[in-house]
This record gives structure tokens, C-alpha cells and sequence, in this order.
């Protein structure tokens, strides 16, 4: 399964770490920034699937970067969790109007913190934590990273598999080659946008036959998306 992305949006390097450290080992991609007008940048290029954000923020507080984000359509619905020092109940009435969907309190318990995490993950997208991805005649099964297309297996790299994983999670969405590098391969990552061409050309090639449909959608001039038309996103859970 492709890592949840999570931005931490924290000016205390001692809380950033902690919360970094581990986030990662629960298996999420986390990046950091200390400054509220820098998240607001990065919000601009690439939404994560969570942002753990702080009250007080240099640059842009953390109150108002969220009321900013509930007015772009593109993180109406992002997830986000103020973290603050503010503990009155009025403060955290207002946090909540202005649009985060959780409210943790400083000090606070690292296992919460995670246990408030992996619940709202799994309510805002679902699709994130199912075990299987269909789409037509294409399954991804992430507990064994093994992908079919009708009965036939499919042999994909790691880079592939992960940019058909992400893809199929978001049908539709057309996503611009930056978005995919900072997606696939990390935001600091160095890699030139060329290369996620070469990436999507061997993932065609090892998805379609000839005279097959390709589910991957090419936007000239901007990036791809899995095709919308291909088939509706179906989630399903395997049982234990």
C-alpha cells in the first residue's frame, strides 16, 4: 500500500521531530515546515492527505491558513487536526467553526495523536486503508502488492506499482508530473520530470496488449490521470 502523506505544520523543532519520527514509523510520508505562509506554498502544489497543523505559526497563524484552506475547492475536504497550547473551551469552539476536524491540546499523548490520525484517515478516504482497488478489470491487491488485469497477473516495478496505486485512488484527478515526483518519489527528492514519463510508458506497457483500453490518461501539456470513463473506483474489503 502507498504511504499516506501527512504535513506537519510546526515552528517547535523538538515537537516536529517527535511527531516526524513517529508518523514515519507508522508507515506514513511525512513532510515538515515551520512557517504558515511557507504551508500555504506547499498546499498550493501538492495536498497531502492529512495536515497536522499548530495554532501559533510564524508567517500566517495556523487558525488562518485553515480558514484559507476550507475556501479553495481543492482543500475544501483535506483533513486536518490543530494542535495548540489553547485548552479553554472557547478556543477550541473556534478552531473547530473555522473548519479543523480535530482538536488535540498540548501536551498531549503520542498514541492518541495516532489513534486520532488512523480515524480520521479512515474516514475522509476510505480508500486509503482498503485492501483491494478495482477499477474494470484491473485489481490491486495491497496486502500482497499483486496486480491483475482480468486473469492475467501483471509483472510491475516498485515505481510502477506505486504510481498505479496512486493514480487508481484519486480516478480522475489529473495530476501535474512536479505532483506525481513529490507524490512517488518525495518532495526532496531531485529527480527530473522526464523521468515520470519514462515511468508511465513502462507501466502502460506492462498493464496493456494491444488492442486493450489504457486506463492511464494523458493531459497534454499538464500530466495524467486514471481514466474516469475506465471504470468507477470500487473499494473493497478483504475479510479476515
Amino acid at each position: 500500500m502507498s504511504k499516506p502523506s501527512i504535513l506537519i505544520v510546526e515552528d517547535d523543532e523538538t515537537i516536529a521531530l517527535l511527531l516526524r519520527y513517529n508518523l514515519e514509523a507508522e508507515g506514513y510520508h511525512v513532510t515538515t515546515v515551520e512557517r504558515g505562509d511557507e504551508a500555504d506554498l506547499v498546499l498550493r502544489e501538492v495536498v497531502p492527505d492529512l495536515v497536522l497543523l499548530d495554532w501559533m505559526l510564524p508567517g500566517l497563524s495556523g487558525i488562518e491558513l485553515c480558514r484559507r484552506l476550507r475556501q479553495r475547492p481543492e482543500t475544501q475536504r483535506l483533513p486536518i487536526i490543530l494542535l495548540t497550547a489553547r485548552g479553554e473551551e472557547d478556543e477550541r469552539v473556534r478552531g473547530l467553526a473555522t473548519g479543523a476536524d480535530d482538536y488535540i491540546v498540548k501536551p498531549f499523548s503520542v498514541p492518541e495523536l495516532l489513534a486520532r490520525v488512523r480515524a480520521l484517515l479512515r474516514r475522509a478516504s476510505p480508500e486509503r486503508v482498503a485492501s483491494l482497488l478495482m477499477a474494470g478489470d484491473i485489481i490491486i491487491n495491497r496486502e500482497t502488492r499483486r496486480v491483475k488485469r482480468g486473469d492475467r497477473e501483471l509483472q510491475l516495478g516498485p515505481t510502477e506499482y506505486r504510481i498505479l496505486e496512486f493514480l487508481m485512488e484519486r480516478t480522475g484527478r489529473v495530476f501535474e508530473r512536479s505532483q506525481l515526483l513529490d507524490s512517488i518519489w518525495g518532495m526532496d527528492s531531485d529527480i527530473d520530470e522526464r523521468t515520470v514519463d519514462v515511468h508511465v510508458g513502462r507501466l502502460r506497457k506492462a498493464i496493456n496488449k494491444p488492442k486493450e483500453r489504457d486506463p492511464i490518461r494523458t493531459v497534454r501539456g499538464t500530466g495524467y490521470a486514471f481514466d474516469e470513463t475506465f471504470a468507477q473506483l470500487t473499494r473493497v474489503e478483504i475479510p479476515h
